[in-house]
């Protein structure tokens, strides 16, 4: 299994971490290790290497057949469930990296780093470029956003993703958070939703 994300496929999301909106050329691809998996409501434990690790909310999708070089008008194919998930990201790490030239690995790819939801059928949702979501935590909403926001569509990522890896099914991709990123916190209670539907809930430790 190999898990995928994309980074800055929000404007108002590069606007708060970049001072500007603006749209990258092609989609900003990283991965993360297996390890970083976190499921079936398992505590997610903040490491004590960071002084400030961010919850960022995002749409994840999951593979369901072998593609490779997918055209974009066949890409609805290839991914068969939606879920929420959280990729959490190490921000000071992040901030000294960046500034650097230095790849994403340590700071986007440690271990518990890609919490997932429970997973939801495709076919339940009219539209996936039309699906609402949002964080609450310790019952309060702290970010929330919506699929037709996103710069690069799931589809176009799914397509030129595939240009440079083999996708596989059980892979899964995790498409980009909007703005109202922002610290966890040990005893922080998590639970996501796609609309009204809680897909996603654990504590930080």
């Amino acid at each position: 299994m190999k898990i995928f994300a994309i980074g800055m496929n929000y404007l108002q999301h590069t606007a708060e971490l970049d001072g500007e909106a603006y749209k990258p050329e092609a989609p900003v691809i990283f991965t993360k290790a297996d390890s970083a998996l976190l499921k079936d409501h398992k505590p997610f434990f903040i490491p004590d290497w960071s002084k400030q690790v961010d919850y960022e909310t995002e749409i994840v999708i999951r593979i369901c057949r072998l593609g490779k070089g997918i055209p974009e008008r066949f890409a609805h194919r290839y991914y068969d469930a939606v879920t929420v998930g959280i990729d959490f990201t190490a921000r000071d790490i992040q901030k000294e990296m960046r500034a650097k030239g230095m790849p994403w690995d340590l700071f986007k790819g440690f271990d518990g780093s890609a919490a997932i939801g429970e997973w939801i059928p495709k076919e339940q949702f009219l539209n996936v470029q039309a699906i609402r979501f949002h964080l609450d935590i310790n019952g309060k909403t702290v970010q929330e956003g919506i699929t037709s926001d996103m710069v690069f569509k799931i589809d176009e990522i799914v397509s030129y993703i595939s240009r440079f890896f083999t996708l596989k099914t059980g892979d899964i991709i995790y498409t980009g958070t909007p703005a109202g990123i922002g610290p966890v916190h040990i005893d922080d209670h998590l639970e996501g939703y796609i609309e009204d539907r809680k897909v996603l809930e654990f504590n930080c430790k």
